[in-house]
């Protein structure tokens, strides 16, 4: 999430398309500031909720959240930010955290809202994807997610794969994509 902090200002607008339980939501709010705004999404209502109350046991009043699918951040984005481009767009994929594990990301629809999420970042924004292979679909939804990001024009974006080499098991690895200039 650090490097994601680097490109984010007072008074942006971030996306956190997976709020889960509110850690990088709370994280962002942070971020942006009190003039700032996130918009964080999630198909389950488990996971707005447990965001909703982290955000309201800190004070954080700059999210605006949304339970739904994160293959429609856009129209999110058109109906609460119309005239905005977000600095930034996380997505922490798997499943809800100490939540039903039977409930995940799915791949067909990771790989659409994160190909969207570059399009929609402003210039010299970032999409971040936290990704956890240690279950099947998590294994597909990696594969799939690198199979489009390597495909990205060069010219139009830059993008990082970070895997961590020497942790046992199936560690995050991560995938930045940034809109260039």
């Amino acid at each position: 999430m650090y490097v994601t902090l680097d490109y984010i200002r007072e008074g942006d607008l971030v996306i956190d398309a997976t709020c889960g339980n509110g850690n990088d939501t709370l994280l962002l709010s942070a971020a942006v500031g009190e003039s700032g705004d996130v918009l964080a999404v999630d198909i389950q209502e488990e996971a707005v909720e447990k965001t909703k109350k982290r955000l309201q046991d800190a004070g954080a009043g700059n999210v605006k959240t949304i339970q739904g699918s994160f293959c429609f951040m856009d129209q999110f984005l058109s109906a609460w930010f119309p005239d905005r481009s977000p600095a930034a767009v996380v997505f922490n994929l798997g499943y809800l955290p100490g939540g039903n594990k039977a409930i995940t990301t799915r791949t067909d629809e990771t790989v659409s809202a994160v190909a969207k999420a570059a399009e929609l970042v402003r210039k010299d924004g970032i999409v971040t994807v936290v990704m956890y292979s240690g279950h099947p679909e998590g294994e597909r939804e990696k594969a799939e997610v690198l199979a489009m990001a390597k495909k990205l024009p060069k010219d139009r974006f830059h993008v990082v794969f970070a895997s961590m080499l020497n942790q046992d098991g199936c560690p995050p690895e991560i995938l930045w994509i940034t809109r260039k200039k």
